[in-house]
């Protein structure tokens, strides 16, 4: 897909706020969403979406869900950090298919990392167990 066009209210994740598709929530408030990756690229991957905005990407997206966004992928990579005791954290937002965007709705990736361990490939390894996503939303979210 291009960086425009229309957003498509069917996308995962607008099916995830609605209800209509699970997820394994970690975080959630009037704006923002906060869950696991199903296919994650390290242990405690979580994506962190705006309820409030149909932008596609960061391009479009008006700046309140922006700093929404932010502040919210900020505060879980402390929890995550803290939970996981990772060695460090990537955030990461992906903007158009050349960037290697897959869901066009707004979200940046939360990515604990440790340096003995090897990055998975974006939305290319396997889908985890969610019995093993939800002790990692758990842990997660206490930490909060």
């Amino acid at each position: 897909m291009s960086l425009t066009g229309p957003y498509d209210p069917d996308n995962i994740f607008a099916k995830i706020i609605r209800g209509e598709m699970p997820a394994v929530k970690v975080y959630e408030d009037d704006r923002v969403l906060a869950f696991m990756d199903v296919f994650p690229q390290a242990e405690g991957h979580l994506l962190v979406i705006s309820k409030a905005s149909q932008a596609r990407n960061l391009l479009e997206a008006e700046p309140e869900a922006v700093e929404d966004l932010a502040l919210a992928s900020q505060r879980l990579a402390r929890a995550a950090t803290k939970a996981l005791q990772c060695d460090g954290i990537t955030v990461t937002q992906f903007n158009g298919t050349a960037a290697g965007q897959t869901v066009f709705h707004l979200h940046f990736h939360v990515i604990p990392r440790w340096a003995d361990r090897p990055l998975a490939g974006h939305a290319s390894g396997k889908m985890e167990d969610s019995a093993v996503l939800q002790g990692l939303a758990d842990r997660i979210a206490a930490a909060l």
